[in-house]
């Protein structure tokens, strides 16, 4: 049935008609794109009209369980159907969403959810043989946190059950908060940033048209919702131009060429790592890939034969990469659909448009093209702030409005983006960013452990990974495959050190510092 426009869902149109609010894409999408298919899985199948049903009858449950405006919902799911909905409620019911790795460990989920000072969380009890319900009852009790709803359980029926009779949800603006995105530092501790609904319709109503996404393609989201490629590059930008969501929960090369053709996929996004599998793949032929027309991405080196491959072999007419960082609602450069293989492989593309970035030396002023500097930003797209840390936020973002991204490029006379190094100490394990400071913090809890210094080092399918090198406590003994096995247990799969070495010394700067 197809549903009509109601005052809470319109707040903040435009005047060309792009809604400044996330619920404001639903209801656009179910009166213009009504009939066709909004998402698809294993499960289900939702036309935009239907999904803007679900999406309403999870907005009112919010409601009816106590949920107000600018309270924090988390989800920590693999993609599915119930992530979407429940995130897309969660907007609707004027809440913010604080969306949670799935990698993460108890500990780490703990973090986040009192940081964030969470009321109600969407979870799932059998992801990859892990139940995140109990990993997260085994640490210490948060008291604010006064539900945790399974997403695939009996539970989330009669969630949904009892909004039956719950008012509509307050209105609320562009103006107001629609996540919170945990990011890892220098700092060793996760920072939430906070973005709002607004600068995220805009930024990847932006980033969709630069992509050429339109009615009726169809999208395999391979990126996980968590992170912003697949909450906003993947769920909102579909919102936007009326294309499918097809959740899929784990990259698996032989899966995903199956989905791609049995539901003529016609997006598909992910690292180079997602691309190569599939050309290398033994039984490549026997799969039909003829759908496929676009593709997005980056975090790794790009070599310029995969561009011209995935064009020749695998029949992608547009292929981009970018750049950005939470920070900025995850976007702030694109290549653009005609350029050429060289200039996709080796650049991020340029800024796209109502965003300023630049590349500026120590003292904050721009070098000439050509010439290396820190990458900054200003614009709509940078966050509001870092949560509850004004001074990470102010030296993140300077009385002018720049985002210190702490990342070194280049800039060619076009405007085009080369990053070349980091300022800040960071590495990318397939896709993901990983903090040494983070992750040395964690190993040194380990009872044998009296230093660790982390570093990424290459690595030909991750593009990074992690190398710990350990000074063991006086008179304590360990061995790399009993950190290995501890650390596998203690943090997020992607910041397992891939390598460890013990060793009896650091190496020092002049000040101490290794």
């Amino acid at each position: 049935m197809r549903i009509g426009l109601s005052s809470w869902q319109v707040v903040g149109m435009t005047d060309d008609q792009l809604p400044s609010t996330i619920p404001g894409l639903v209801s656009r999408a179910a009166a213009s794109f009504a009939a066709r298919e909004a998402l698809v899985d294993e499960r289900a199948r939702l036309t935009f009209a239907e999904l803007a049903e679900e999406v309403e009858r999870a907005a009112r449950a919010l409601v009816a369980s106590g949920i107000e405006p600018g309270d924090r919902v988390a989800i920590w799911a693999p993609n599915c159907t119930e992530w979407v909905i429940a995130a897309l409620g969660s907007f609707t019911a004027g809440a913010v969403l604080v969306p949670l790795n799935t990698r993460f460990k108890g500990g780490e989920a703990r973090y986040a959810l009192e940081r964030a000072d969470v009321r109600l969380l969407f979870t799932v009890t059998d992801f990859l043989d892990t139940n995140y319900e109990a990993l997260l009852r085994a640490e210490p009790a948060l008291p604010r946190l006064r539900e945790i709803v399974d997403l695939r359980g009996p539970g989330w029926g009669a969630f949904l059950e009892r909004g039956h009779d719950a008012p509509r949800p307050a209105k609320i603006t562009g103006d107001d908060l629609c996540a919170i995105l945990f990011t890892s530092g220098t700092t060793g501790r996760p920072k939430g940033a906070m973005l709002t609904h607004s600068a995220t319709v805009r930024a990847y109503d932006a980033w969709s048209t630069v992509v050429g996404l339109r009615a009726g393609d169809r999208y395999l989201v391979v990126n996980p919702f968590f992170h912003s490629f697949g909450l906003n590059a993947g769920i909102v930008a579909c919102l936007v131009k009326g294309a499918t969501i097809i959740p899929h929960a784990v990259f698996d090369v032989d899966a995903v060429m199956a989905r791609a053709a049995e539901e003529r996929v016609s997006m598909l996004p992910g690292p180079p790592t997602v691309y190569q599998s599939i050309l290398d793949h033994p039984r490549l032929a026997e799969f039909d890939m003829s759908s496929l027309r676009l593709a997005v991405t980056g975090a790794a080196p790009v070599p310029v034969e995969l561009v011209r491959r995935m064009r020749a072999e695998l029949g992608f007419e547009t292929i981009i990469t970018g750049y950005g960082l939470t920070e900025a609602t995850g976007i702030a450069t694109m290549c653009r659909h005609d350029d050429d293989p060289e200039t996709i492989s080796t650049t991020s593309g340029r800024a796209i448009p109502d965003v300023e970035v630049r590349i500026v030396n120590t003292e904050g002023a721009e070098v000439p093209r050509g010439e290396p500097g820190e990458v900054v930003i200003r614009g709509y797209n940078v966050m509001r702030g870092y949560l509850d840390d004004p001074g990470a936020t102010s030296e993140a973002i300077d009385t002018s409005g720049w985002l210190h991204t702490g990342d070194v490029a280049v800039m060619d006379d076009r405007g085009y983006v080369r990053i070349t190094d980091r300022t800040k100490d960071m590495f990318i394990v397939g896709g993901f960013n990983a903090y040494p400071a983070e992750i040395e913090n964690m190993i040194n809890e380990h009872p044998a452990v009296g230093q660790v210094a982390v570093v990424g080092v290459p690595d030909d399918r991750m593009g990074e990974v992690g190398y710990a090198f350990v000074i063991p406590r006086l008179n304590a003994n360990v061995t790399r495959d009993e950190l290995h096995e501890w650390c596998r247990e203690k943090m997020a799969n992607y910041k397992v050190p891939r390598y460890f070495e013990i060793v009896d010394a650091l190496p020092l700067n002049a000040t101490g510092k290794v």
